[in-house]
């Protein structure tokens, strides 16, 4: 089955900015569905976009992990074969190998057909901010390799400007003098009202490591960042970031689920 709730529509459209309009259906959905429910309707949509032979990026988090389930379905199945994953987490990787995608890396497929991942923030142009769970870095190595990467959302996850939700920014760093560098980025951002936080562990309280032995600092904004290119550049140039969780200019498609239908956004 391509969509588990056949009751949905499915608006397509190619266009330069996210339209929140075409989730808009002419007769009202039958149930009211979960939030879980909606990612995986966005993540099975997004896994028909898949071909026999492809190289893929398997994305990180509780959506991409729908669409990670349904590929290995899909090998199960006999209706995919001579797929490639190349997994963005530790935790994907985990996942994967139990469902038994076979996986490589990098190094050995430097170019990516196609990836699949979640996002926290979807802006008007397709921006995104990703990386509240923590895997920014090999996400964005990942699917910046990409032909082709398209964002799984459900729609509460569209907003006017990215940081609108007054939720936080991830910004990858190295341990050495993390407060110094914490205050570096506030002051980046002072007139925005900016807020940096080092992310814990909420059971330990000790720091969280990402895969890659690194710290994060969690950015809240008051107030828009205003230009996003300059505010990434600014971010990059500050020695001890090893990335940020903005992904500008990155996703060529945007599927939105929402309680009424799905829309597929193309740039």
């Amino acid at each position: 089955m391509a969509i588990a709730y056949p009751h949905f529509f499915v608006s397509e459209k190619k266009a330069k900015t996210l339209n929140p309009s075409l989730l808009i259906s002419p007769t009202p959905s039958p149930s009211i569905l979960s939030q879980d429910e909606l990612k995986k309707i966005a993540a099975y949509k997004a896994v028909e976009f898949v071909e026999s032979g492809m190289v893929l990026g398997l994305g990180t988090g509780s959506t991409a992990k729908h669409a990670v389930d349904r590929i290995a379905e899909l090998l199960n199945l006999g209706k995919l074969n001579n797929i490639i994953g190349i997994p963005t987490s530790s935790i994907t990787h985990e996942q994967a190998v139990k469902l038994g995608i076979p996986l490589s890396d990098l190094n050995k497929h430097p170019i990516v057909d196609l990836a699949i991942d979640g996002a926290d923030e979807v802006d008007s142009q397709m921006n995104l901010i990703k990386g509240r769970g923590g895997s920014l870095l090999r996400e964005k190595m990942v699917e910046a390799a990409s032909k082709k990467f398209i964002v799984i959302v459900d729609e509460s996850k569209l907003v006017n400007h990215l940081g609108g939700t007054g939720l936080a920014m991830p910004v990858e760093i190295v341990p050495f003098c993390w407060e110094f560098t914490l205050k570096r980025l506030e002051m980046l951002f002072i007139e925005a009202g900016c807020v940096g936080k080092l992310r814990v562990n909420v059971e330990s309280g000790e720091p969280y490591v990402t895969d890659n032995g690194n710290y994060i600092i969690d950015l809240y904004f008051k107030s828009d960042m205003g230009d996003l290119k300059a505010a990434s550049d600014a971010i990059l140039r500050l020695a001890g970031v090893v990335e940020h969780g903005m992904f500008l200019d990155m996703a060529t498609t945007v599927i939105v689920a929402g309680k009424l239908g799905v829309s597929v956004t193309n740039k």
